[in-house]
């Protein structure tokens, strides 16, 4: 595993090969994440709705 000053070294190239599309791909990767997480509570609320038993659910 790489230690911190390997990290730091990474983290600068990353810097200078991406620094100027580093905001545009942080913002697709937040949309990204909010778009999954809208999904698996969709899926969570109909896992639950199936859950339910029939008289229940007036």
């Amino acid at each position: 595993m790489p230690g911190p000053m390997e990290m730091l070294i990474i983290a600068a190239i990353v810097l200078l090969l991406f620094g100027n599309r580093l905001p545009s791909t942080m913002r697709s990767l937040g949309r990204g994440i909010v778009e999954f997480k809208k999904g698996v509570q969709g899926i969570e609320d109909d896992v639950d709705k199936a859950a339910t038993p029939k008289d229940e659910q007036k």
